[in-house]
């Protein structure tokens, strides 16, 4: 049974820091390129950060880039997100996501609440 589990979300004042996790299981985690989306209110889910297997390529959104980094954990299947000089604006829901690009398949988390405000 595939799981991902996302946590570390909160309510964080403008300039803060969160660290978000998000624990894979029931795939080869390490195949996959692991990736946080985000759906904040009124806009559609996006893509933050995407990084890839075995120290591969890594992606950001540009409005995310110089204040989060992804890295990942292939030996605790797990991929993290740090997220400094966090903005009113990247409130969300952030979702964790797995995609195997040569079947297209894609896995989700249920998603952790991001909040930031004074």
């Amino acid at each position: 049974q595939v799981q991902l589990v996302e946590s570390g979300g909160g309510l964080v004042q403008p300039g803060g820091s969160l660290r978000l996790s998000c624990v894979a299981s029931g795939f080869t985690f390490s195949l996959y390129i692991m990736r946080w989306y985000r759906q904040s209110p009124g806009k559609e889910r996006e893509l933050v950060a995407a990084l890839t297997g075995g120290g591969g390529g890594i992606d950001y959104a540009d409005f995310v880039k110089g204040r989060f980094s992804i890295s990942r954990d292939d030996a605790k299947n797990t991929v993290y997100l740090q997220m400094n000089s966090l903005k009113p604006e990247d409130t969300g829901v952030y979702y964790c996501n797995a995609h195997f690009s040569q079947s297209h398949t894609n896995y989700w988390g249920q998603g952790t609440q991001v909040t930031v405000s004074s």
